[in-house]
This record gives structure tokens, sequence and C-alpha cells, in this order.
């Protein structure tokens, strides 16, 4: 396996590790609750503007695991190109520029909405993902 696919599976693997973390603090345990036991009640208790149909606390729970999900896609999707089709992953600019994007993205809003340790895995990951990038085009 030549170098570029081996840092572009580290990267993948730290996007689909924080994805399967994400994915269980959303159905198991406190860690995506308010620490406020009033404000859940209150999320659970409101619509959205958009629709009757669902309150915050149910769209709340559908975001995250959402995001999870396409962080999940993402680790699994260039995992197995970089495993599996190296010469259709390197070969391809929009999946290089693409997923070099989505990781740009990512850090963007983990380091201006969310906190510490996705911000830092996420540059991690993209620093490896650009590393793999820039190895196999040199």
């Amino acid at each position: 396996m030549k170098f570029a696919s081996v840092l572009m599976l580290a990267g993948a693997g730290i996007i689909l590790l924080l994805g399967v973390m994400h994915l269980i603090f959303t159905f198991r345990g406190p860690k995506l609750r308010p620490r406020d036991p009033a404000l859940e009640a209150q999320m659970r208790n409101a619509t959205l503007a958009i629709t009757p149909h669902t309150d915050v606390w149910r769209a709340w729970i559908g975001f995250n695991a959402s995001h999870s999900l396409g962080a999940l896609l993402f680790g699994v999707v260039y995992a197995d190109l970089a495993l599996a089709h190296p010469a259709v992953l390197w070969g391809s600019p929009v999946l290089l520029v693409s997923g070099g994007a989505l990781l740009a993205a990512m850090a963007w809003l983990a380091r201006r909405y969310w906190f510490s340790v996705p911000f830092r895995g996420i540059v991690l990951a993209l620093a490896l993902y650009a590393g793999g990038v820039i190895t196999a085009l040199a």
C-alpha cells in the first residue's frame, strides 16, 4: 500500500471514529443532553416553525444522528477508496477536492460552533488527508 493511501486511511479512520462516538452519544448517556433538565422539557414541548408535527427535541436527536451518519459515510467511503480503489481515488479531482472541502468545512464548523475534541480530530484528519493528496500527486 502506498504511503499516500495510509495517510488517507488514517484521516478517514479518525472521521469514522468521531462519527461512531457521536452516534453513540446521540442515543446513549447524557453527553448530548442539556445540563438543565428544564431545557430538555422545553425542547420536548416546543414545535418548529416549519412544522407542528415534530418537536425541537426530536429534531435535535435527528440532526445529531444524521450528522453522525454523514461522518460515518465519509469515513467508510474514503477508507474503502484508499484501501481497495486507490487508482479511482487518486485519479479523481472531484473526489479529492470534495473530500478536502468537506473536511475543511467541518473544521470551520467545529472551530466556530463545537468544542476542542472534534475540532482537533477533524484538523488532524484534514492534515492527514492533505498529506495523502500531496504525497500521491507529487
